[in-house]
């Protein structure tokens, strides 16, 4: 890896300060997990390094930074059921294991958590960070009809568990 000059240096700090804090709370709204979701956008940010010559604009950074966010949490959790997959297949490999995912105390987190990948993304984006349906489907690779329709549905499953108020 070529080693960046001062200039780029600078201009990464500027853009990590200003849009690392909006892509950890993202992350977290995701996966549910403050560590993972430091871990994302660190991730993201170390993608990002490469293309920093190729950004003219500073506001178009955030859509990429909440695209690839939204895209490794999602291959996060593929990860993970992989892994679990191959577990419960392969029983005698951990003992004892337990999952110390989500809090039971962590009502609305719980629930979001239960939702699938896309839906998840999709209220995070709608409900958490206020964006429009054409931008959350840009973000998601989908239509904003797409976009309705996972918001509707995941919604629908929210409104099924009892102590989440909607």
């Amino acid at each position: 890896m070529v080693p960046l000059r001062v200039s780029q240096r600078r201009r990464l700090t500027e853009v990590y300060v200003r849009h690392a804090p909006e892509g950890i709370r993202l992350a977290y709204l995701l996966t549910g997990d403050r560590t993972l979701a430091e871990d994302l956008v660190q991730e993201a940010f170390l993608r990002f390094v490469g293309r920093l010559h190729f950004i003219r604009d500073a506001d178009a950074f955030e859509a990429y930074l909440q695209r690839t966010i939204v895209n490794l949490s999602k291959n996060h959790f593929r990860r993970r059921a992989v892994e679990r997959s191959y577990l419960a297949r392969h029983p005698g490999l951990v003992e004892g294991h337990a999952d110390p995912d989500v809090p039971t105390y962590e009502t609305i987190r719980t629930a979001l958590l239960a939702l699938p990948v896309r839906q998840r993304a999709a209220i995070v984006l709608r409900y958490y960070e206020d964006l429009p349906e054409t931008q959350i489907a840009e973000i998601l690779g989908c239509r904003p009809a797409t976009v309705r329709s996972l918001i509707a549905r995941a919604l629908g499953a929210l409104r099924q568990i009892p102590e989440v108020l909607i």
